[in-house]
């Protein structure tokens, strides 16, 4: 079928092509557990704490908020990767179901936001270190973790799929261990039963900030599931996309909520949450908990499982981000390097540019304390942006496919994706209300935006975008 959209034709080529040559070597094992690692990170192990600051116990209610809004953003991307694979995943919706500028716009908001992101868990690695290494400054850490990880992204990306289903198996199976632990200690089996009094016997009770605590909780929600959309961007290098991406979107999506949403309950019901909770994060609630449990080595294992969390999230990160800059490349809309494949199918230009961008960003943490707060409010407006894109990318594609049949359907469509929408932007313009540093993502998400818009009209009118 050949139809018209605004600004550039839709022909009856499949939707992704021009991105050919990478190489399809990652299983349905492989990209499941990248999801995981991507979303598995920094905003469970540390900004966890930064929720249950905000809403005490009631931190529970706010990662369910989150992660209904996660469940239809992923649902409703799986439909079209299922239809269209390709690297450029969301980019090429935009391009496709909205228009060219948007298709831009998201690719390069999401490079920018991953590329925060990883200098964010960059930081945090290295704050992790310091509870081995007090002297040793965390912008070392920082540096040193990101160019490790840099040298690994080069690499096949069969190689990056084995490291990162390892990285992403280490957290995991700490989770469900911890989870396990823990409610065997709650409810008293096997040993005396510390109880559930945490949740509702401390000052302010299960709520102590009321709704808005729990909404302001939501933020951090969001930041923490950031990341599963990283299965639809695998599709342009997995053997089987049809089967694979659906099966995995839809077991991560479920397992992400159990593994947070457990894991937070146990953490407010072991610890008061006036001792995990602070606005600035100085070390992981998990280990604190591991701390107070007084099992020898306890705290330090747990301390190696959350710095192996953050280099996971890292390491899916900049792929994620290389793989955007590879299909901003591909369409016409970014310099031809960025989009050259090596002779192991990883475009290293990309790779290079992201690193040199996140090396940039992790040297914050050498300026201030809050270094990692200001790059998890920049990188949330990217990811914010970027989710409101495809819900609405994936309407103009139901209106599209309107009565075709398709291989994953989404049920309750258009309510649910409206849901979403509406909770995103109410998520948005609560964080530029704030003053205590939420701000900061509009402060620099708006200019950026202006920014993004302008180089999409400068290089719009380049001869190579008409070619592509």
């Amino acid at each position: 079928m050949q139809t018209e959209r605004k600004g550039r034709p839709m022909t009856g080529a499949p939707i992704g092509t021009g991105e050919h040559g990478l190489h399809k070597s990652l299983s349905k094992a492989q990209i499941t557990m990248m999801g995981l690692g991507g979303a598995i990170g920094t905003g469970l192990f540390l900004g966890s704490g930064i929720a249950i600051g905000y809403a005490g116990p009631a931190v529970i209610l706010s990662y369910l908020i989150a992660g209904f809004i996660a469940v239809v953003m992923v649902f409703s991307l799986s439909e079209m990767a299922v239809a269209h694979p390709a690297a450029g995943s969301f980019g090429i919706y935009a391009e496709t179901y909205i228009n060219p500028w948007a298709g831009f716009m998201v690719r390069l908001t999401y490079w920018m936001s991953q590329v925060i992101a990883v200098g964010g868990e960059a930081v945090a690695a290295g704050v992790y270190m310091t509870y081995w290494f007090p002297d040793v400054p965390v912008w070392l850490w920082s540096l040193s973790f990101a160019l490790l990880l840099l040298y690994i992204n080069s690499r096949s990306v069969g190689n990056f799929g084995t490291v990162e289903y390892w990285f992403a198996l280490i957290k995991v199976v700490a989770i469900l261990v911890f989870i396990v632990l823990g409610a065997s200690t709650i409810l008293g089996i096997g040993q005396p039963a510390t109880g559930t009094a945490n949740l509702t016997g401390l000052p302010g009770g299960f709520m102590p900030h009321g709704w808005w605590g729990v909404w302001m909780g939501v933020i951090i929600g969001i930041f923490s599931f950031t990341g599963i959309e990283l299965i639809a961007v695998t599709s342009g290098e997995t053997a089987d996309p049809k089967t694979a991406i659906p099966a995995a979107l839809r077991t991560m999506a479920v397992r992400l909520i159990l593994f947070y949403v457990l894991a937070l309950a146990i953490v407010v019901s072991y610890v008061p949450w006036t001792e995990t909770g602070a606005k600035v994060i100085t070390q992981s609630p998990f280990v604190k908990i591991f701390a107070h449990s007084g099992i020898r080595q306890a705290a330090g294992i747990m301390n190696f499982v959350v710095v192996s969390a953050a280099l996971s999230s890292m390491n899916t990160n900049i792929y994620l981000s290389s793989r955007m800059l590879f299909s901003l490349s591909r369409g016409g809309y970014a310099p031809a390097f960025l989009g050259r494949l090596s002779s192991n199918g990883t475009p290293v230009g990309a790779i290079l540019l992201s690193g040199a961008s996140i090396l940039l960003a992790a040297s914050v943490s050498a300026l201030t304390p809050l270094a990692y707060n200001y790059l998890f409010g920049i990188a949330l407006f990217g990811s914010i942006s970027v989710w409101i894109t495809i819900l609405v990318s994936h309407i103009g594609f139901r209106r599209h496919h309107d009565g075709a049949p398709l291989p994953v359907k989404m049920p309750l469509f258009p309510y649910l994706q409206l849901s979403g929408l509406a909770l995103l932007i109410a998520i948005l313009v609560t964080m530029g209300l704030d003053t205590d540093f939420w701000n900061i993502a509009w402060i620099v998400g708006v200019p950026w935006m202006l920014l993004v818009t302008l180089a999409y009209f400068l290089w719009a009118r380049k001869p190579q975008v008409a070619a592509a």
